[in-house]
């Protein structure tokens, strides 16, 4: 501990920014960066939902079906950039509280290489094996036209969105979450001008809207390679893109519990589709149905972890910087506070999701009754208890900024992983489609328990001074 204070006390090299994040208001240092985090997730789930809205007026009930199955081949992108920007970010706000310098350049400079590297890679081997993954994903042959169309230009601007994702962390790492908020924003804007456009205007059907998602994503990835130049807290030189070993071990340990959570996502949509196809094909409600009102639902479900997910990350680094500096009343605070904006806001999209269902789902289009009937039983049940997501969600994103990759990972992996995937079997085994329908709340009440019992049981531990741990 005398060794970090020691090091805190200079506060000749203090930048700005890092004089913000050791000393400014808790309360409204958190706001800055969080409401910026927040709205650039949501206008990243926002890629996905315009075209959902448009192709479902537009097109229809299958068009629809198609961005429920190509949905994993962008979380699979968005999990390769949380990885590295997620975990790059943490790294960089722990160096620079314990003002290593070098390696925050070092670990800004490797991350936007790999994470470039990693996403074409994953594209060329995602175009090569579309059609299984699309079928292992629970595509239908009434589906399958539209997921080809749509899914083909898709894939283009999946590299786009992965190092605009990575670097919009750092952004807002190195103290410019306004930045990054513009560079999501602005492709977001041109998404939403350009559907409509190529779908009822041109006539492009489902290809319309993934042309217009790539033109976004392009365009916001152009916006954020921008700022490598404008680094505050950082200087970058050409030598820092080379792949550094050390700092990429350090990036990916405290990344790996972001990836963890996304790629469990990513299983559990598959799982989700299939179950969804089976069972719906027993029902009533037939498999199409079923599977449609499920995407909608999943993406509607994205917008409102947005808001947790933004403000815990908005969080991050202060927490991460305070950490590393030895300020654990600061750490402490900024972690309670964001579970506080967090909650809060849970208990109001819980209000909206139960009450008015059925205007949420208009906004997809207007489906037959039965679509209706399924559609709205569907929303309703995955927002039962989402008022408690923000303190589970929040405390894994706590352990990634301290720098305790094993906590971090364990409770990310605990929603989707543990408790979600043999709940869905369980319950669909016992009641069909309407037991899966109850899956998804009972997943994220034992999730809530278990977060709440790691943190009361490390909280102690973790803030013992370094020197007293020896």
């Amino acid at each position: 501990m005398e060794a970090v204070k020691t090091v805190s006390s200079d506060s000749s090299t203090m930048s700005e920014e890092e004089r913000k994040l050791g000393n400014a208001p808790i309360s409204k240092l958190l706001i800055a960066y969080a409401v910026p985090s927040i709205i650039s997730l949501v206008v990243s789930a926002l890629y996905n939902i315009v075209d959902q809205i448009f192709i479902g007026n537009g097109v229809g009930m299958l068009g629809n079906g198609a961005t429920n199955v190509i949905n994993p081949f962008n979380v699979t992108a968005i999990s390769i950039a949380t990885f590295f920007g997620n975990g790059g970010a943490a790294f960089l706000s722990l160096r620079l509280g314990e003002r290593r310098y070098d390696e925050a350049r070092k670990g800004i400079g490797s991350t936007i290489t790999i994470t470039s590297i990693v996403s074409i890679v994953f594209v060329i081997l995602a175009a090569v094996f579309f059609r299984p993954i699309c079928m292992l994903f629970g595509c239908t042959e009434n589906i399958w036209p539209y997921a080809l169309e749509y899914g083909s230009i898709i894939l283009i601007g999946l590299p786009f969105m992965a190092v605009s994702t990575a670097l919009n962390s750092f952004i807002r790492a190195d103290g410019s979450p306004r930045y990054s908020m513009f560079s999501m924003l602005i492709g977001a804007i041109l998404n939403t001008i350009l559907d409509p456009i190529f779908i009822f205007v041109f006539h492009w059907g489902v290809a319309g809207a993934a042309i217009a998602t790539v033109i976004g994503q392009f365009v916001g990835f152009i916006v954020s390679i921008l700022y490598i130049s404008k680094f505050k807290t950082a200087k970058l030189t050409k030598s820092d893109f080379k792949p550094n070993g050390s700092a990429l071990k350090g990036v990916c340990s405290l990344g790996i519990s972001s990836f963890i959570s996304q790629i469990a996502l990513l299983f559990l949509i598959g799982v989700l589709n299939n179950v969804y196809v089976k069972y719906g094909a027993l029902s009533k409600y037939g498999a199409d149905i079923p599977l449609t009102a499920l995407g909608i639902s999943s993406k509607i479900s994205q917008i409102v972890q947005a808001f947790v997910f933004g403000t815990a990350v908005g969080s991050q680094p202060i927490i991460g910087y305070n950490y590393g500096a030895g300020n654990y009343d600061r750490v402490k605070k900024t972690f309670l506070t964001a579970v506080s904006i967090c909650t809060a806001m849970m208990v109001l999209f819980t209000v909206v999701f139960q009450l008015f269902p059925g205007a949420v789902i208009r906004l997809f289009g207007s489906e037959s009754a039965l679509y209706n009937e399924f559609a709205e039983k569907c929303l309703r049940r995955f927002m039962l208890v989402i008022v408690l997501n923000g303190f589970q969600t929040s405390a894994f994103i706590f352990f990634q900024a301290i720098g305790k990759p094993t906590q971090s990972t364990i409770l990310s992996m605990l929603r989707q992983i543990v408790f979600l995937m043999p709940s869905i079997f369980i319950m669909s085994g016992l009641f069909g489609i309407e037991g899966t329908l109850w899956s998804t709340p009972i997943a994220d009440t034992l999730a809530f328990l278990a977060a709440l019992i790691c943190l009361i049981v490390q909280w102690k531990k973790i803030f013992t001074p370094k020197a007293a741990r020896l």
